[in-house]
């Protein structure tokens, strides 16, 4: 950081503007220094914050960011509270665009929320808490985010704030998905569509409330209502060139997968609209597992997995649909592949199946458990022995029917003798 000074000029800016970031930060950080508190010097001295903030995010100079926060901090009692919080907000996105910084986001965001209790500046805290908020859940620090969420709530209700009072709602419906309460995320969700219908929304954030609505239908096994909405979340972040629209167009194909059409998703990835757009790993991967069901092939769906790990198995979303799919396909190719038999080795089925024989034995174990089939394993001999599937004696329901026929007749006549009696 360089100590000399520069005039508050427009010649400062544009002379810093013709240099590279390295040779551009010592200039805008000598225009800062000028003590001039003119509104023309004021207004290129706003021009300067955001380059520097610009010029430091492209350096990765994260620390230096957060102290120039601190250091802007006279700067900032001379501008509007707006054009305050509008300058904060930005250095903290140009601190976000620098990878592996989330830690010193939270420490960022906690110390502005300190200096803006202490400056009363409730419109800029309440946004920056937030931001908080939404960086404690993406760390797993769940039950922090949630005790933020709850008091802030209640505070920008009172204030009926409605465009932030959307993002709080979203963010705690995302909170407690993440935490599994899916009735209290459907609540919030609510609350948050309820909120947008009495304010316009940006198309951004009508987005992503579709989104949330599709994983939240996609939980509940919804799967034809969750493709509609992940089809509208798609063409909303498709418009504005955002690059969630990829995620909005993986679950699309994961829903046209759990409804058994996976026939379609090769259609959907080689349409004009998509095919050379989104091309890459993502839609690799939907069309890896389309094709293994298809063929109902556990092998090929293993592979899958394998091969996309990142896009399969660390999307939690994806991950949980798929583990269920895999499940399902792999309990039907069994039942199809020991229909045949009365008794069978377990090597033998996992070789047809080609799978370990540990994993087919476990999962044989797990059917019989939930009565998918009727049968025991013989670990011994390593063997599994089919029974026939038990006839229902009709004895059973014809004595409950008479016993509760019986309760009938002796209520009634008790109620006869009541009569009598009285």
């Amino acid at each position: 950081m360089s100590s000399q000074r520069f005039p508050a000029t427009e010649d400062s800016i544009n002379g810093a503007k013709e240099k590279t970031a390295a040779e551009a930060i010592p200039i805008l950080y000598g225009i800062l220094e000028d003590p001039s508190s003119s509104s023309e010097a004021i207004k290129i001295k706003e021009v300067a914050i955001t380059d520097l903030s610009d010029h430091l995010r492209e350096e990765g100079r994260a620390e230096e960011l957060q102290s120039l926060l601190t250091r802007l901090r006279p700067f900032f009692s001379l501008i509007p509270k707006a054009k305050t919080a509008k300058l904060v907000r930005g250095i903290i996105d140009s601190v976000a665009k620098i990878p592996g910084t989330s830690d010193l986001q939270i420490s960022l965001c906690k110390e502005i929320v300190q200096w803006t209790r202490s400056e009363k500046r409730t419109f800029l805290r309440q946004r920056i808490e937030a931001r908080l908020a939404a960086l404690l859940m993406e760390n797993k620090e769940y039950s922090e985010a949630l005790n933020l969420l709850s008091g802030l709530i209640k505070e920008v209700r009172r204030l009926d704030d409605k465009l932030l009072l959307v993002e709080i709602d979203l963010l705690e419906s995302k909170l407690h998905f993440a935490l599994r309460n899916l009735p209290k995320a459907k609540a919030a969700l609510t609350a948050a569509r309820t909120a947008a219908n009495a304010v316009y929304v940006p198309p951004a954030q009508q987005g992503t409330i579709d989104l949330q609505s599709g994983i939240l239908h996609a939980e509940e096994k919804d799967y034809k209502t969750a493709y509609s909405y992940f089809f509208e979340a798609f063409e909303a972040f498709n418009t504005l060139g955002d690059p969630q629209a990829i995620y909005g167009l993986k679950y699309m194909l994961l829903c046209k997968i759990m409804v058994n059409q996976a026939e379609d998703v090769a259609g959907i990835i080689s349409s004009p609209k998509v095919g050379l757009q989104y091309k890459g790993p993502e839609l690799d991967a939907m069309k890896a597992i389309a094709d293994a069901h298809s063929k109902r092939s556990l092998k090929l769906f293993e592979t899958a997995l394998q091969n996309f790990k990142t896009q399969l198995d660390e999307d939690p979303i994806v991950h949980r649909h798929l583990s269920a799919l895999y499940d399902t396909l792999q309990e039907q190719n069994l039942c199809r592949l020991i229909e045949p038999f009365s008794r069978v080795e377990i090597a033998h089925i996992a070789e047809l199946i080609e799978l370990p024989s540990h994993q087919v034995e476990k999962k044989l174990s797990q059917m019989i458990l939930d009565k998918k089939f009727a049968g025991t394993l013989d670990q011994g001999a390593g063997c599994l022995i089919i029974f026939d599937d038990p006839k229902t004696d009709a004895i059973y329901p014809a004595t409950l029917e008479t016993i509760s026929n019986m309760e009938k007749v002796v209520d009634s006549l008790y109620a006869r003798s009541a009569k009598i009696m009285a």
